[in-house]
């Protein structure tokens, strides 16, 4: 476990606290229960704004604490325990990544101090209803006077229902990654229509519509020669952010798990004295500590800049993919019938860790562009 500074170490507890006191897995299900448009509690994402958490990456001077990304890893590994939906990875790192890096000054000063208070949400709109592969995205942006006109389909769009405006990932020239554009669109623009997606983590998603949307050139984030590498960078931010939040959601599966091992008894004895248990906790164990390795590395390699972190990010996503995937099988399978039951943690934990590794790229996809950037 990397050493954290005093004020990490400290937002970390705090985080930690106010998940286990007003986020706790019932407050899902509850939220999945009520069903609201958003796809998560907006009460509780309040509750992280006036903490300065949808602000932890803003710049000071737009309203934000700059903490770095170590610091809002802290907060979404501490999410990630109890399956906190909300759209601080979205928004809060995403979206501010998105305009931190490519968005001119007065975009930055529309947008930023919004998200900063949990006023405004700002996604990524990439997918296209297809597996996650940025070089191939079809959406078509054409010049239109002195601006640019899209056309065609984004789905899923994580938190779609509940943003204020989307940075829409577009083809505007040629074929490949050189040919993305990246544009920063209103919710409300003409010609952009949004309809629920259902997902099995009942976590919020949208499938966005434009039919003919027209923008200017400020609304074109970072360039036209730059738009891919741009949404390389951007990608980037986001998958290491969640693979912490995936890091949290296989320690706590692993948690609840040894716990049950040391309560349930049978043929006499505690299921945690049977070996071949034991074993495979002691697997679990190890890939847990591989796993919490690689995705501070990542955030520490994102925070310095490092040449590395492409690289550092991927093999954190796959292993927090492949991680939290075996964790959560075994949790339903370590806790037997119960483990089956809807009414138990277990599927959630499952469900969710299905969703997250598809996004942004699965473990697959990962170990492919990991070997590719280490020159294999």
């Amino acid at each position: 476990m990397a050493v954290l500074t005093e004020e990490q170490a400290l937002l970390r507890d705090m985080a930690a606290e106010w998940v286990a006191d007003r986020a706790p897995v019932t407050a899902l299900r509850r939220m999945l229960h009520e069903a609201p448009g958003t796809g998560y509690d907006p009460a509780l994402f309040a509750d992280m704004a006036a903490m300065g958490w949808a602000g932890i990456l803003v710049p000071e001077e737009h309203g934000g604490s700059d903490f770095g990304f170590v610091g809002v890893g802290l907060i979404l590994e501490q999410l990630g325990r109890t399956l906190v939906a909300s759209p601080l990875l979205s928004s809060g790192l995403v979206g501010v990544s998105a305009l931190s890096l490519g968005a001119g000054a007065v975009q930055q000063a529309a947008w930023l101090p919004r998200i900063a208070t949990g006023e405004a949400v700002v996604v990524l709109a990439l997918e296209e209803e297809g597996r996650h592969d940025p070089s191939r995205i079809a959406l078509a942006a054409t010049r239109e006077g002195e601006g640019w006109r899209l056309v065609g389909v984004k789905a899923p769009v994580p938190d779609g229902m509940a943003a204020d405006a989307f940075v829409v990932a577009a083809r505007v020239a040629g074929d490949g990654r050189d040919g993305i554009g990246l544009f920063l669109i209103p919710s409300d623009a003409p010609g952009l229509s949004r309809e629920p997606l259902a997902r099995i983590d009942g976590r919020g998603a949208a499938r966005l519509r434009l039919d003919r949307v027209t923008v200017g050139d400020d609304a074109m984030l970072g360039g036209a020669e730059t738009g891919g590498a741009l949404l390389d960078h951007i990608l980037d931010r986001g998958r290491a952010g969640l693979a912490a939040e995936m890091l949290g959601s296989a320690t706590q599966a692993f948690e609840t798990t040894i716990d049950y091992l040391g309560t349930r008894t049978q043929f006499g004895q505690l299921i945690g004295s049977f070996q071949a248990l034991q074993h495979r906790a002691v697997g679990m164990y190890a890939e847990l500590v591989l796993t919490r390795s690689a995705v501070e590395a990542a955030l520490a390699a994102l925070d310095a800049d490092s040449a590395d972190a492409p690289m550092l990010v991927s093999l954190a996503k796959a292993l927090a993919g492949e991680t939290l995937h075996r964790v959560a099988r075994e949790m339903v399978q370590m806790h037997g019938g119960i483990g089956m039951t809807e009414e138990h943690d277990a599927g959630l934990y499952l469900k969710r860790a299905a969703v997250a590794d598809a996004t942004w790229g699965s473990s697959a996809f990962h170990r492919e562009r990991y070997g590719r950037l280490a020159g294999y």
